[in-house]
């Protein structure tokens, strides 16, 4: 990873790298969504409403991914000061957020015909969006500390500290009585048929690809508006030291 430390090594990367992860992501999320909305037949249990599906599990996915990218991204910028650490847990925080409102929304609308009501303080819901929440903090933050040109060190712990939500996301349809349905997918099995399992796993495929070209893309501008901050400092700078002395100064 430190060899991608430096900002033109990592440039040279993401320029060939974005575009494939772009148009492959977005082929693939089309296809798989396309598939899951036309094609599949209605589910005995959820009938129409198991289309939604094929976008909340993805965004469901990646709202908890993210945060932990964010995590792994401050752990690298507390531990060994990686130069880009910092960038690239600001360019995850906003698609995450955003990934995460939809992961929300969708599962409200599933919820409705599924089970009466837009929302319920469900220990799955709750702390999805307390992660919302969490996100939202986390930009504040990194915004102020921008803004006024402090230290990113406690955005990062904020991110490390956040990192705790997310097993208990995971592992709360077990932990607590839930409305949600229990894990579908666990290490080995899987209790979706093929027939949505397929789709499904190349919605989320398709969704993650997408995800790393969006991160890439705020990385490069992030990286862009840095070095132009910085040429305009040096040029202020070399303003002040080449503007002419007032006569009476010099007297």
């Amino acid at each position: 990873m430190h060899i991608y430390a430096n900002p033109t090594r990592f440039l040279s990367l993401a320029r060939w790298l974005m575009p494939l992860l772009f148009w492959s992501g977005l082929v693939l999320s089309l296809g798989a969504v396309a598939w899951g909305l036309f094609i599949v037949p209605p589910d005995r249990l959820m009938g129409e409403t198991v289309r939604i599906l094929f976008i909340h599990v993805p965004s469901a996915w990646l709202g908890m991914g993210g945060w932990t990218g964010i995590a792994l991204s401050s752990a690298m910028l507390l531990i060994w000061k990686h130069p880009l650490a910092a960038l690239s847990a600001r360019a995850i925080a906003v698609p995450g957020m955003v990934f995460c409102a939809i992961c929300l929304a969708t599962g409200s609308i599933w919820g409705r015909p599924t089970w009466g009501t837009w929302w319920e303080w469900d220990g799955r819901l709750t702390s999805m969006l307390v992660l919302l929440f969490l996100y939202a903090g986390y930009i504040a933050l990194t915004e102020a500390a921008e803004r006024e040109g402090s230290s990113s060190k406690i955005a990062a712990i904020f991110g490390l500290v956040g990192a705790i939500n997310v097993p208990i996301i995971n592992r709360s349809v077990v932990w607590w009585n839930s409305l949600h349905q229990p894990p579908s997918i666990t290490a080995g099995k899987s209790a979706i048929e093929a027939t949505f399992l397929v789709p499904m796993l190349a919605a989320v495929v398709g969704f993650s690809l997408l995800f790393g070209a969006i991160v890439l893309m705020r990385m490069r501008a992030l990286i862009a508006q840095s070095q132009v901050e910085a040429r305009l400092r040096r040029r202020a700078l070399d303003d002040d030291v080449t503007a002419p002395v007032p006569a009476m100064e010099q007297a």
